[in-house]
């Protein structure tokens, strides 16, 4: 019995010995990068964007992981497309310059198996800075109805509008914003790894 559980114990060591990164690509069906703040003081206003791009590198033996993710801009969508409209111009995202938000991280910090936070470059109408989003939530299986492996995760940060030349209407509009990712992904096809 002693035997078959040392023999049990280099099986699973040896297999994680030889884990290797793993890409997913982001499902952009269920992919919804949002972001919450405060109108007036009145209440928390909360918009997501519906069209999100790129990938995630996980390599869960080394605990290591990076992010590139890629935000189309015009698809800002707050339920009413005045608005839409209004916070694409130039004192806001100014979407005909500033087409994307990017998100770039090559730093994953894991606590036991799980990772727990992504610190990276977020870039908004042309400003880069140093942003830790902290994740809440982490899960990789295959997926039941797709047969492939999959993984999804939620993950916030706290940035300033002011710092990304967004600064108008504060303080009416709060300056503090939350932003949130709910992310879903597929492994990627071995020739794209």
């Amino acid at each position: 019995m002693k035997r078959l559980a040392t023999l049990s114990a280099l099986l699973v060591f040896s297999a994680f010995a030889q884990a290797e990164p793993v890409t997913f690509k982001i499902d952009n069906s269920h992919t919804y990068p949002h972001f919450t703040y405060s109108h007036f003081g009145f209440s928390k206003q909360t918009h997501k964007f519906d069209k999100t791009s790129g990938k995630v590198v996980i390599d869960r033996a080394a605990q290591t992981g990076s992010a590139d993710v890629s935000i189309d801009v015009a698809s800002v969508n707050t339920g009413f497309a005045l608005f839409d409209e209004h916070i694409q111009a130039e004192d806001y995202f100014h979407t005909a310059k500033y087409p994307t938000i990017t998100f770039k991280s090559d730093k994953m910090a894991f606590k036991g198996d799980q990772p727990v936070s992504l610190t990276g470059d977020l870039t908004i109408k042309g400003v880069t800075k140093p942003v830790t989003l902290t994740i809440s939530h982490f899960k990789c299986m295959p997926h039941p109805m797709l047969k492939v492996e999959a993984c999804g995760a939620n993950a916030t940060a706290e940035v300033k509008r002011s710092d990304f030349n967004m600064g108008k209407n504060v303080p009416y509009v709060s300056d503090e914003i939350t932003l949130s990712l709910a992310i879903e992904a597929f492994k990627a096809p071995a020739t794209t790894q």
